[in-house]
């Protein structure tokens, strides 16, 4: 059968496709669903068969595949029974405006949504159009971004048939989406308009959070709405919301209650809590789809909490990895502490996009543009959080300057309150390795791990973060803009070598420290428990606390030894003679300046070792943490299941608390889903949707808009400046430590990002080429130490660069070129 009615009692999966099949439960069950009906899959797979497509089909790309069903008519038995179908939906009223939207067999499934994946047409009129918008349907099953999406989770190509669900336009004043399952609470997302701007992310809708037990509205946001989809004749359109609605609520309590109601029984008639789309036309609401959503896995996306601009420049090299909950939560406290706010005006300082860690430059840009500071923001940034392409400037908050400057005070009070930690930075310093290890021994034979917490492990976490915001704010200003001044008065090459070779206390930098330790280990200036006592907390993944540390390993130390071919000695050495030449031709240039600034220089290095030690001790303090969840574990019989839990859902389940447990199994599939899709872009702009980015073949790793396409990548790779030098050799591209023994001598090491756990490869390197990154970053410090060149947050060097190719790398310029491809793609390497 061609076609069924939308509520057909054979409207299955395999017959009407997962869109389908659950807009025919919802219709059989009374709900209010606009009227419509199933284009089957018998339908597709007789277009296919009566023209000999399959074979073309399965070999060919998404161009031919879209020329093939483009070029074939609908045959006749099928096309009439779609003219019969549309003819018995509009009776006398003429040609009614439908929906036409694809419905995979492979779609709505546990764990595989596909949201988005086909096409869907709206504000089709008339049989002609209604055929040829249903063959462009079956068509969008082929797309690259849809064969992608089904190739990742293992669905092969020769299994997969396409529906097609046509439904009455409902010509809505308002419509967005609703979740049923929030902590006991249910979501209203809504806007002007078709739901197309909500569910495309292309506008901020209002909220209505509602007690799911109580029927009431507990929390109500109302966003600037700047865009709506309108019906056009042709299609539909966005188009700019009139002012007088953009500020207003595109729903009233009301409507949000008896929407609440529609969801919570949509979600008895599932038996599993459910996201459902929603239309509002005359006050009458109408429900457009609905999916389960318990069962599979949480969705981690703060990008949907506003229209904002978030970077993890900097920040990813911290944090380079999808998070546990159990690090989110550890994460969210230290920066809270470490930043001095977490919020203003209840927009979030930083996020959780898909696990990741990003900065929300919306929320900086915002509360500096209210203190007249706005104009230093970029200037003050880039060397921290790296570049921001043009034309990309982070969106205002949506407040008032005066509601912004009263969240401000208590940041301003936080802020001074930071002089009293850095006059205790020293003593801090000299001891917080002892406290660290007393703590660990504590955690080991403790009991009652909530009293301990209390009063012991989070005092000393949170002094650990306020020491370290402590030492990077000691002098700020010298820290971002010394090296800029520098590169001003005597050329990028010589700033470089003026700004390395950092000494205090006669002591190198911090951040060079496993790497020097291991070469006195192997010289037998120091034993293997002196280098495990000082360094066993430093690794490439140091914040997530399900990670083992470098020191729980008794094999570490010997695999670092064998793994170590290079002494940095002769590089430092040499890298200390190019300063002192560069000093001498500064003082013969410039005497009075140059001692004026020898002195700032060396202030400079102060603050950046100082940073360094507290950081170090920081990291030293998540260690202490992860024991204290390893603890936590054993003393309840839940082992690692408890780092899928926060540190409050841990301290209750310690306490005898069973409810938390209950989300361990979605948040694991969660964690193992968003672990699975490749690192996302270094800056986003408003909604983003990381399945879908994912599935896009043509997707950017650098930079994702919501509201616009962003301008075409540069014909070169490009980025920061991190240490100057020229030099030619063979890429070899880098995912992670684990592969770090591909990197020969010699080569030049191009990865996503590096931090203290990759600096053993640093000596091996002719040139290191990073896609995060910025001038005070850890590549850009290390490089500039070893005088190495260095190219940091060039935002997809990976991605451009393939394993095996010739580049030439200009540490001065920040600039990446391919004199001579590799002759095939490597194992590791991505086809530029």
């Amino acid at each position: 059968m061609n076609t069924l009615p939308l509520d057909g009692p054979g409207a299955d999966l395999a017959t009407v496709g997962g869109k389908g099949e659950s807009l025919a439960r919802l219709a059989r069950a009374g709900l209010p669903v606009p009227p419509g009906f199933h284009v089957t899959t018998a339908a597709y797979r007789g277009f296919v068969a009566r023209h000999g497509l399959r074979d073309a089909i399965l070999s060919g790309g998404a161009d031919e595949i879209a020329a093939l069903f483009a070029s074939h008519r609908v045959p006749d038995d099928i096309a009439g029974d779609v003219r019969d179908a549309y003819r018995r939906l509009c009776g006398d009223r003429g040609d009614v405006p439908v929906a036409v939207r694809s419905s995979a067999t492979a779609e709505d499934l546990p764990g595989m949504s596909f949201a988005g994946q086909q096409e869907s047409y709206l504000n089709i009129r008339g049989a002609e159009e209604l055929l040829d918008a249903v063959r462009r349907c079956w068509a969008s099953l082929w797309t690259d971004r849809a064969v992608a999406y089904r190739e990742r989770h293992g669905i092969p190509r020769d299994q997969v048939a396409l529906a097609v669900v046509v439904q009455e336009l409902v010509p809505a004043d308002a419509a967005g989406v609703l979740f049923t399952e929030d902590r006991g609470r249910l979501t209203v997302n809504a806007a002007w308009g078709l739901g197309e701007a909500v569910v495309g992310g292309l506008v901020t809708p209002d909220t209505f959070t509602v007690d799911r037990d109580r029927r009431t509205v507990v929390a109500e946001t109302v966003a600037s709405k700047t865009v709506m989809t309108v019906r056009t004749p042709g299609g539909t359109r966005e188009e700019p919301v009139p002012p007088g609605l953009r500020d207003r609520p595109a729903l009233s309590a009301a409507q949000a209650l008896e929407l609440a109601g529609l969801g919570l029984r949509i979600e008895e008639l599932y038996g599993h809590p459910v996201d459902v789309e929603w239309a509002l036309h005359d006050g009458r609401p109408y429900i457009l789809q609905a999916r389960p959503i318990t069962g599979r896995r949480e969705e981690w996306n703060d990008s949907l909490r506003g229209d904002y601009l978030w970077t993890n420049g900097n920040l990813g090299e911290a944090i380079p990895s999808v998070m546990t909950p159990c690090t989110w939560s550890a994460v969210r406290a230290f920066m809270a502490d470490a930043m001095i706010f977490s919020e203003l005006g209840g927009h979030p300082l930083c996020g959780n996009i898909g696990g990741r860690f990003y900065m929300n430059l919306s929320v900086t840009a915002s509360l500096a543009a209210a203190l007249g500071m706005g104009g230093r923001l970029r200037a003050a940034q880039e060397p921290v959080f790296g570049r921001i392409p043009e034309g990309l400037a982070p969106p205002p908050l949506p407040m008032p300057r005066r509601r912004i400057l009263r969240e401000a005070l208590p940041i301003v009070r936080g802020r001074l309150a930071l002089r009293g930690y850095a006059r205790r930075l020293p003593e801090f310093l000299a001891t917080a390795a002892a406290r660290a290890e007393s703590l660990r021994a504590e955690i080991a034979a403790a009991e009652d791990l909530p009293a301990l917490w209390r009063d012991r492990v989070e005092p000393y976490f949170r002094e650990c973060s306020r020491m370290l915001a402590a030492a990077g704010r000691q002098d700020a200003g010298a820290l971002i803009f010394l090296r800029n001044r520098l590169v001003r008065l005597v050329g990028e090459e010589d700033a470089n070598a003026l700004t390395s070779g950092i000494r205090v206390g006669g002591g190198r930098l911090e951040s060079l420290g496993p790497l020097l330790g291991l070469a006195r280990l192997g010289r037998g200036e120091i034993d293997r428990e002196t280098f495990a006592r000082r360094y066993g907390h430093r690794c490439p993944d140091e914040f997530e606390l399900s990670a083992p540390r470098p020191g729980e390993d008794p094999e570490w130390i010997g695999r670092l030894l064998a793994a170590s071919a290079t002494d940095p000695a002769e590089l430092l050495e040499r890298q200390d003679e190019v300063g002192r030449a560069a000093w001498r031709r500064f003082r013969e240039r410039a005497p009075r300046r140059a001692a004026r600034l020898r002195r700032t220089v060396d202030r400079w290095g102060a603050i950046v070792q100082a940073r360094e030690e507290a950081r170090s001790e920081t990291i030293r303090s998540f260690w202490v943490l992860r024991d204290f969840v390893l603890r936590a574990g054993e003393l309840t019989g839940h082992g690692d299941d408890l780092f899928f839990l926060t540190i409050d859902e841990i301290l209750d389940v310690l306490r005898g608390g069973r409810r938390p447990l209950s989300s361990v199994a979605e948040r694991r599939a969660a964690y193992e889903h968003y672990r699975s899709l490749p690192p996302y872009p270094g800056v986003i702009r408003g909604r983003f949707d990381p399945e879908r980015w994912a599935a896009d073949p043509d997707r950017r790793g650098d930079v994702f808009d919501s509201h616009a396409p962003p301008a075409p990548a540069s014909e070169t790779v490009t980025g920061f400046p991190g240490a100057a030098g020229v030099v030619e050799g063979t890429a070899r591209v880098i995912t992670s430590m684990e592969e770090g023994h591909r990197l020969g001598q010699g080569e030049i090491l191009v990865t996503t990002v590096t931090n203290v756990g990759w600096t053993p490869l640093f000596p091996r390197a002719a040139a290191v080429v990073t896609d995060v990154g910025a001038p005070l970053s850890h590549a850009s410090i290390v490089a500039r130490e070893l005088g190495i060149p260095a190219v940091v947050g060039t935002g997809d060097a990976t991605m451009r660069v393939r394993d095996g190719d010739r580049i030439r790398v200009d540490g001065g310029r920040g600039s990446v070129e391919v004199i001579a491809p590799a002759e095939a793609p490597g194992p590791y390497g991505v086809s530029a």
